[in-house]
C-alpha cells in the first residue's frame, strides 16, 4: 500500500477550491438582497442586448465579492478578465488591461482602492465614455491621443469602500454591501462544500464548524478541510468529536477567535486595562500590521460583541473581558456593554 497520490487523483485535489464556488445565482448561498438585485440587473441587461451597470462589491474579506464577479460573467454569457488594484500602478498598466477588452467582456478588480491614483483618474473616463486619452512623448511635445474602448463591465471590489474616491465610486452603477453570515447560512454553505468533497461529517459536526466559522463561508470552507484532514489522518468519522478536535488543534475555539483575535483581545484588557487603545499601538503590541488588524481582526471581534470603537480607540466590552477569563472590573469608566 502506498501513500503517494496517483496521477488521476492530484487534479481533482488541486480542484477542490474551484469546485467549491457556486457557479450561478441560485447557488450562491446567502446575501439574499444582493442576489435579487443582481439578478435584476443583470436580467434587464440581457433582455436590453446591453453591457450592464458597472458594479462595485464592498464587504470584509471571504464573504463572495470574488465568486460574485465569476458568477456575473457567467450569467451574462461573457469571459472574465481578473486583475487587482495592487497590480494597477501606473496609468498605462490600466490602458493596456482597458484595450485588450473584448465587446461586453466583465473587468474584475479586487482590492480597487488600492489603486494608483493616475490610473483611477484615468478609469473615470473608461467606464462613462469608454475611452481613454494616452499621453505619446515627453515634455512641451506630448500630445493626447483618444483610444476608444470596446463596451465592457467593471465589478470592483473592495474591503474598504470608504477609501474609494468620490468620483470612482459614483460612477458604479449598482454597489452591494456584503454582510456576514448567519449560523443557518454558513450550515448550508459546509454541508454543500462537504458533499462537493465526498466528506461524510454529521449533522452537528457541520453545526459546529458554520458557528466557528465568523460568519465567513471562505473560513468555513477552509476549517471543513482541516477537518476532513484530521478525520482522515487519524481515522475517525466525521463527528462532533473530530470536529472539535481538529477545531482544537488549529486553535479555533468555540466563538470562532483564533490566535490572533485572542491576543488582541488579550493585549486590550491585560496590557491597557480593557482600553481604549489606539490602532497604531495595538498593532505594535500584537505583532500585526494594523491594517490586518483593523481589515481582518477587529470586524469580527466588534459583531461579536467582545470589542467597541470609541473615538478614544479600541475598548473592550463586558463580553470581551469574560471570554478571556477575566471579571471586568465594575467600575471601569471604559467597560461597554
Amino acid at each position: 500500500m502506498t501513500n503517494e497520490l496517483s496521477p488521476q487523483a492530484a487534479p481533482s485535489e488541486q480542484g477542490f477550491e474551484g469546485a467549491l464556488r457556486p457557479a450561478t445565482l441560485e447557488e450562491f448561498v446567502g446575501q439574499t438582497k444582493v442576489r435579487r438585485q443582481l439578478s435584476l440587473l443583470l436580467g434587464a441587461a440581457t433582455m436590453r442586448q446591453q453591457t450592464p451597470d458597472h458594479i462595485l462589491l464592498a464587504g470584509p474579506p471571504g464573504l463572495g465579492k470574488t465568486t460574485l464577479s465569476m458568477i456575473v460573467a457567467a450569467e451574462l454569457d461573457r469571459p472574465l478578465h481578473q486583475t487587482s488594484g495592487p497590480a494597477i500602478q501606473h496609468a498605462g498598466d490600466l490602458a493596456a488591461v482597458l484595450s485588450a477588452l473584448t465587446p461586453g467582456e466583465v473587468l474584475f478588480v479586487d482590492e480597487i482602492h488600492r489603486m494608483a491614483r493616475t490610473a483611477e483618474e484615468m478609469l473615470y473616463l473608461a467606464m462613462e465614455d469608454f475611452k481613454v486619452d494616452i499621453m505619446v512623448g515627453k515634455g512641451a511635445g506630448a500630445t493626447s491621443v483618444p483610444l476608444e474602448l470596446s463596451p465592457f463591465t467593471l465589478v470592483g471590489a473592495t474591503t474598504r469602500a470608504g477609501l474609494l474616491p468620490n468620483p470612482l465610486r459614483d460612477r458604479f452603477g449598482f454597489t452591494a454591501h456584503l454582510e456576514f453570515y448567519s449560523d443557518e447560512e454558513l450550515t448550508r454553505v459546509v454541508r454543500r462544500a462537504a458533499r462537493l468533497l465526498d466528506f461524510d461529517v454529521s449533522d452537528q459536526g457541520v453545526e459546529e464548524i458554520a458557528r466557528r466559522s465568523r460568519g465567513t463561508p471562505r473560513i468555513a470552507n477552509r476549517l471543513l478541510r482541516r477537518v476532513r484532514d484530521y478525520s482522515l489522518v487519524h481515522g475517525t468519522p466525521g463527528d462532533t468529536e473530530s470536529v472539535q478536535a481538529a477545531l482544537t488543534l488549529y486553535d479555533v475555539d468555540h466563538h470562532g477567535l483564533d490566535r490572533l483575535d485572542r491576543e488582541v483581545l488579550r493585549v486590550v484588557v491585560e496590557r491597557f486595562g480593557g482600553g481604549p487603545v489606539g490602532l497604531s499601538t495595538l498593532s505594535v503590541s500584537v505583532g500585526e500590521e494594523s491594517e490586518t488588524i483593523e481589515a481582518v481582526v477587529e470586524p469580527f471581534l466588534v459583531r461579536a460583541g467582545l470589542l467597541a470603537r470609541t473615538p478614544r480607540g479600541r475598548v473592550a466590552t463586558r463580553l470581551g473581558w469574560e471570554h478571556i477569563g477575566l471579571r471586568p472590573p465594575e467600575a471601569s469608566p471604559t467597560l461597554l456593554g
